[in-house]
């Protein structure tokens, strides 16, 4: 089992930054990768990034390439997502999550074992 507890989400304006962060605990030797997730009011759950536990490779959506960036802090076994330019089609609950089978997709929600709580993130115009 792995445990993934995000935090740092909030309400902040168009064009502010927020930097949000995930801590694991538990069986973290067994992570392949770890990423973040996001769900709108009436949406499907929807992939934002992810980075690769062993070499630090990054993957993102298309909707926030040069915006968003995640990066690890392997000691800690933390995981974090800065976010800058937010605009108000990034609020959504964010997700933390961890996938450990290697064969799985890196940008489906089914390829990841275990998950957050999630965290608010509310932009305003």
């Amino acid at each position: 089992q792995v445990q993934p507890v995000e935090a740092g989400g909030g309400l902040v304006q168009a064009g502010d930054s927020l930097r949000l962060s995930c801590a694991a605990s538990g069986r973290t030797f067994s992570t392949d990768y770890m990423g973040w997730f996001r769900q709108a009011p009436g949406k499907e759950r929807e992939f934002v990034a992810a980075i690769k536990w062993s070499d630090g490779s990054t993957y993102y959506a298309d909707s926030v390439k040069g915006r968003f960036t995640i990066s690890r802090d392997n000691a800690k076994n933390t995981v974090y997502l800065q976010m800058n330019s937010l605009k108000p089609e990034d609020t959504a609950v964010y997700y933390c999550a961890v996938k450990t089978v290697k064969y799985l997709l890196t940008s489906v929600r089914s390829g990841y074992d275990y998950w957050g709580q999630g965290t608010q993130v509310t932009v305003s115009s």
